[in-house]
């Protein structure tokens, strides 16, 4: 089956039990993908380093175990976001500053990915360090959204949604702060899942209890997001907030759970939301009582949100950039740079009230799923916006006040430590997808994917993906000059 692409039109799941058996082999797996890759994503620029050749090396050296002794994910090839490092590899950050850094040593991820059968083969588009829901950089350029190229694939994991999208990754790892796993997967109509902090180990950098950043999995099913984080999970001593390995997440969302009351909220009760992407989320969450689920419309006080997410992120960004600023100011785009001095111009009295607001918010949410099982809301305001345009600026008659206040749907929830999944529920009436939101109690992965999986079940929407790019206006022009041209206007 060499290079046969219809491997890549399969789930991660079909995929796997296939190199479980050996009816197929990793080998054969990355000539299906980098076929598939060498097709669709000049239009889409989702993987901008490749690296088969190690890739090929580390699934001979996988091959000669016996099938029985690969891992989870027995071969699977995965792209790693380009802000983890991949020893060997080119990893840029998606800042000028490290276009041409290879690292010596893979982060602690990687190694679990790759004990667990996972083979790397490509590092997935980014916006630089991550900052910002819209994946272009100064390195690459942007990541095309493949409903429609001349729109926003969101970010930041931009590039690992892409490509699962158009079929060049069957899992994606990502990362996920501010809706870095859930923005995109709503704008590609994937499914992205923030873990709790600490469920999946990772190297901690300059900011070692950290909270609010995590890294997760992505996938085009609830199955294949649930099977990557089962490779993704485990206990280390080089991360002091990693758990340790307690179930499979697979088999929680394969168990038929089904939550007795969830709760649905339009807007949290903190933000504007664009009309049709609330409806489309409110009819997908009314779908549980076709379970015979109560669906309750509801949500836990989370109004200091704003200020508490403003204040942190600010924080972590200083702690991890604050070097970087005084000597490379002149090669980080502003987004960044407006970030780290939001942190270096805190004072103690803005940090204690912050940490103050998180630890009530968390409180709080804690106790509504005293009631709820589930809390439903839209993953994303809006659906895909122009690739041209940095950020939303306005959503539903509200002008926002800075350029990631528009996300805060997705940050409340980051700043609670709940886990949050992303699940296509619709498509806008011009073909955009959308998202929802589920959320479920600090360490409850398995609750979101088990009310994930039967909900999905509902709204019919798997096989969805993988698409080919659409990719308008063909005849007059190029997808090539179609990048380069969105490159510009962001930069």
């Amino acid at each position: 089956m060499a290079g046969d692409t219809s491997l890549t039109n399969l789930t991660a799941c079909a995929v796997v039990d296939l190199l479980k058996r050996g009816d197929v082999s990793p080998l054969d797996c990355l000539d299906a993908v980098e076929a598939r890759t060498a097709t669709v994503d000049g239009a889409v620029n989702a993987l901008p380093i490749l690296c088969f050749e190690r890739a090929r090396e580390h699934a001979r050296r996988l091959m000669e175990r016996p099938l029985g002794e690969r891992g989870r994910l027995a071969g699977l090839p995965v792209p790693i976001k380009d802000l983890t490092d991949v020893a060997g590899v080119r990893t840029t950050y998606g800042s000028r500053i490290f276009a041409d850094f290879v690292p010596n040593s893979s982060d602690i991820l990687v190694g679990t990915i790759e004990a667990e059968g996972g083979v790397i083969y490509a590092k997935s588009n980014t916006p630089e360090f991550g900052a910002g829901a819209n994946t272009f950089n100064e390195v690459f350029g942007a990541t095309l959204n493949p409903w429609n190229t001349e729109l926003s694939a969101a970010g930041s994991s931009g590039g690992a949604a892409v490509a699962l999208a158009t079929g060049t990754a069957w899992v994606a790892q990502g990362s996920d702060l501010g809706g870095s796993l859930r923005n995109p997967a709503s704008f590609c109509g994937v499914v992205g899942l923030r873990p709790s902090p600490g469920r999946v180990a990772s190297n901690p950098g300059s900011k070692i209890d950290r909270l609010l950043g995590v890294k997760g999995p992505m996938g085009r099913t609830v199955e294949d997001t649930a099977l990557l984080l089962d490779a993704m999970t485990g206990e280390t001593p080089g991360d002091p907030l990693s758990l340790p390995r307690t179930e499979s997440f697979l088999a929680a969302a394969r168990s038929g759970w089904r939550p007795a009351r969830v709760a649905f909220s339009a807007d949290l009760g903190i933000t504007p939301v664009d009309p049709e992407v609330a409806s489309i989320c409110r009819k997908a969450a009314e779908r549980f009582a076709d379970m015979g689920v109560i669906v309750e419309e509801a949500h836990p006080d989370l109004s200091e949100a704003h200020d508490a997410f403003q204040v942190l992120r600010g924080m972590t960004f200083a702690v991890s950039y604050a070097g970087l600023l005084q000597d490379h100011r002149d090669k980080m785009k502003p987004d960044v740079v407006w970030n780290i001095e939001q942190g270096l111009n805190c004072t103690m009295a803005d940090v204690v009230r912050a940490e103050n607001q998180r630890a009530a918010m968390f409180r709080r949410m804690n106790a509504f799923f005293d009631t709820y099982d589930l809390l439903l809301c839209p993953a994303t305001i809006v659906a895909a916006y122009p690739v041209g345009e940095r950020y939303v600026s306005e959503c539903a008659g509200h002008t926002f006040s800075n350029y990631v206040e528009w996300l805060a749907i997705a940050y409340a929830i980051t700043l609670t430590a709940a886990p949050a999944l992303s699940l296509p529920c619709g498509f806008t009436r011009d073909g955009r997808p959308v998202g929802l939101q589920i959320v479920a109690r600090t360490r409850a992965e398995g609750r979101v994917l088990a009310g994930a999986r039967a909900l999905e079940e509902i709204l019919g929407l798997q096989g969805t993906t993988p698409i080919d790019p659409r990719v308008p206006d063909r005849e007059s022009r190029s997808s090539g000059d179609a990048i380069d041209r969105t490159a510009r206007s962001n930069t």
